[in-house]
């Protein structure tokens, strides 16, 4: 039984999804305690529960500790079929944080794996459902036949009723190999060195792109416009082409946003912005417009937001080495709880993060 600190550095949510990700993949039963001790309202929340729920679902997993505010979490993962699922978070909970815990083990399901989900697209501390599709996808899509997402609406903050359909095709597939460890040392033998990650430099800035998003009841003051245009203002000084799209969609809640990503020839680095009531369209825009300047001007092709979300498809192959803009306690905790399931060792120099691995013994 894998022992995990819950309060381990940034103490947050994540420790648990990824744990619950890790554990359906390897087959290692896991407790954590001190579940978000780092938060002012510690405990499990529910798209936690619903991480479990789905799970349950996908690999026929038992858990004991899943209600609301617990503090503890012991978990027993089964064989991973594929299937399709249906998940309610019944809130404006991340449908993205949500996918840390169910995504990774579904890309190595025996036959194809549907997610239906309904929650939050767009919130505070977590990644917008743009940054998820255009910036994490296109990273991890090397490890399966396909991935296909479809946003059916949008869900902003507090009803959330947001819904996106995902349908995973395995590449892998856990089922066809004697056991985790002869599966793990599969995909980390020489002739798969295409799954390496290896991004170093940014290369030439080709474009940027974007997505400017409102609920319909903002169409009339044009908030989509207004971000995009803001945003745009800030980006003309990089002198490549600027590409920002504007949305309207009937949504449960009132809410806007825009994501922005520049494309490079070696990788894609965003910035992002939520609106809020009583804050000015062009103040979301602008905002997004400098996270995303921030991200470009450090000259790394890998952001402070993708580094910890691809830690653990790095564990799975040998000799990957990323430069990212900012190594964040976020992606130390996911280093601590990556180690702990994987036969990996992450070495950080600077702004560099290598997998140091051997093959795991058959």
């Amino acid at each position: 039984m894998i022992k995990i600190d819950g309060s381990y550095l940034e103490g947050g949510g994540q420790i648990a999804r990824t744990a619950l990700a890790l554990s359906t993949l390897t087959g290692k039963p896991f407790e954590v305690d001190n579940i978000r001790k780092g938060r002012c309202d510690s405990g499990l929340k529910a798209q936690h529960l619903y991480c479990v729920r789905a799970l349950e679902e996908l690999c026929n997993a038992k858990a004991e500790g899943v209600k609301l505010g617990s503090t503890y979490l012991r978990y027993f993962p089964g064989r991973i079929k594929g299937k399709t699922i249906s998940i309610d978070i019944g809130t404006a909970g991340s449908i993205s944080l949500l996918l840390q815990a169910v995504l990774l083990p579904s890309m190595f399901a025996d036959s194809k794996v549907r997610l239906k989900i309904t929650g939050g697209t767009d919130g505070k501390w977590a990644q917008p459902y743009d940054y998820f599709v255009k910036v994490f996808l296109p990273q991890i899509e090397k490890f399966v036949d396909g991935i296909d997402v479809e946003l059916v609406k949008r869900g902003y903050y507090p009803k959330g009723d947001g819904k996106v359909d995902i349908k995973i095709s395995p590449k892998y597939k856990l089922i066809d190999f004697m056991d985790f460890n002869e599966f793990y040392n599969f995909l980390k033998s020489d002739k798969n060195n295409n799954l390496n990650y290896n991004l170093i430099e940014q290369g030439r800035l080709k474009n940027i792109y974007g997505v400017s998003h409102a609920s319909k009841f903002l169409e009339k003051s044009e908030v989509a416009e207004r971000q995009a245009k803001a945003a745009k203002y800030e980006l003309t000084k990089l002198n490549v082409p600027v590409k920002i799209k504007t949305e309207y969609h009937d949504t449960a809640s009132t809410g806007s946003g825009i994501v922005l990503w520049a494309e490079y020839e070696n990788g894609r680095v965003a910035g992002d912005s939520l609106g809020e009531q009583g804050r000015r369209a062009e103040i979301v825009g602008k905002e997004a417009a400098e996270n995303l300047m921030e991200e470009i001007k450090s000259g790394a092709p890998v952001d402070k937001y993708l580094a910890d979300q691809i830690l653990p498809f790095m564990a799975l192959t040998p000799n990957s080495k990323i430069k990212v803009s900012k190594v964040t306690n976020h992606t130390k905790t996911n280093i601590y709880v990556v180690e702990k399931f994987l036969d990996v060792k992450f070495e950080l120099d600077g702004d560099i993060i290598k997998t140091l691995s051997s093959k795991m013994p058959s």
